[in-house]
């Protein structure tokens, strides 16, 4: 059985890299939309969720809580009594910022020096941080305008010092280039997978291929092991780029981002083989394939913040394999995050791999017979 896999397997690399534009096809425009869109792409938001730790009992702090309270950018998810808490809420993704205000903020500005306020920011999605920065920004210095017109405060008041964590400048690039580290991780799988068959059927070799010794299970498996080892080199090579040349910084383990690799993989060779059971022609093929992209990236997280998306679509990202690839990815890139954030988005990749390979399956055999 193994060295019949290994002859199809040998057999589909030869039919993906006998063709001199099929190999640039797979190996170059990857890389180049890794640079292009690494350096191009930006983003937008609303509804932040946030978190206050007022330690001052003063008037002027509940007048800026207030404001907070009442923009319709920010949406306040917890009040802090204590700094250990503000960890747990930033790590879990439970709130975007922090509002610290220094137990002082009232009295200084009362005896005209200008109040402290500072900001905890995730840094883990950079553009989101800095436009919510600019958003409390806005909301502090609308308040000293009010304090100064009113004639309760000197000068400017209030003063606000930010901290971003896991992205201390906020380049945005850190963000961003991980992201499609796994955007093109799945397209480059997706395309290889979702012509294996379709480019058999249409060249008339299909038929061929199923007087051979190979069972359909055995087909089925080496059409989707050229698609797993072309996707790991890909990704591979766009975590070098990332890594060497945009300089994002490496933190986590390289044996978690491997493990979420291997699942996202695999569950991007069932979704190709899906579209490849399904499809008679390559055309068919390739508009499957972008078929599935668009909402896929669109859901993953990777251009807007789940949590804005409405709640049922919330819940239908849950189908979708990018969605938990991303988490790893940043989780590695930046944060170092703990084993059990990688382990809760490696069981639904896990499963959705073992759907669609299963449905690859027994489509796969249903199209045969």
């Amino acid at each position: 059985m193994f060295h019949r896999i290994l002859a199809l397997v040998v057999k589909e690399f030869l039919a993906i890299f006998r063709d001199k534009r099929s190999r640039l096809t797979v190996v170059v425009p990857p890389l180049v939309q890794l640079m292009v869109f690494s350096y191009a792409a930006t983003y937008d938001l609303e509804r932040v969720p946030y978190a206050v730790y007022n330690e001052d009992p003063g008037a002027f702090s509940r007048s800026l809580t207030a404001r907070l309270d009442g923009s319709p950018n920010f949406r306040k998810v917890a009040e802090i009594t204590r700094e250990a808490e503000i960890a747990p809420l930033v790590d879990g993704r439970e709130a975007l910022l922090v509002v610290h205000i220094d137990r002082r903020f009232s009295r200084d500005i009362l005896s005209g020096e200008p109040g402290r306020v500072q900001v905890i920011l995730d840094g883990r999605n950079s553009n989101t941080a800095m436009v919510a920065l600019n958003y409390v920004r806005a909301i502090v210095m609308a308040e000293s305008r009010e304090l100064v017109r009113t004639g309760r405060a000197a000068g400017f008041p209030a003063v606000l010092e930010t901290r971003a964590w896991y992205n201390p400048n906020l380049e945005s690039r850190w963000f961003i280039v991980p992201g499609i580290l796994g955007v093109i991780t799945l397209l480059v799988t997706l395309i290889t997978t979702a012509l294996s068959v379709a480019r058999e059927r249409e060249q008339g070799t299909f038929d061929q291929l199923l007087v051979t010794p190979l069972r359909p299970v055995e087909i089925l498996i080496g059409k989707s092991i050229p698609g797993c080892i072309i996707g790991l080199v890909e990704g591979t090579a766009c975590l070098l780029v990332a890594a060497l040349w945009f300089q994002v910084p490496l933190r986590g383990n390289l044996f978690m981002l491997y493990t979420g690799l291997a699942l996202f993989l695999l569950s991007a060779v069932g979704v190709g083989l899906l579209i490849s059971s399904l499809s008679v022609t390559q055309q068919q093929g390739l508009l499957g394939v972008f078929l599935f992209m668009v909402p896929a990236v669109i859901l993953s997280g990777f251009t807007t913040p789940i949590g804005n998306m409405p709640v049922p679509v919330q819940h239908l990202t849950r189908l979708n394999p990018v969605r938990y690839f991303m988490v790893v990815l940043r989780g590695v890139f930046l944060e170092d995050a703990p084993a059990s954030v990688f382990f809760a988005q490696f069981w639904p990749m896990a499963l959705i791999a073992a759907a669609t390979l299963t449905l690859a399956g027994w489509l796969f055999r249903h199209r045969i017979n």
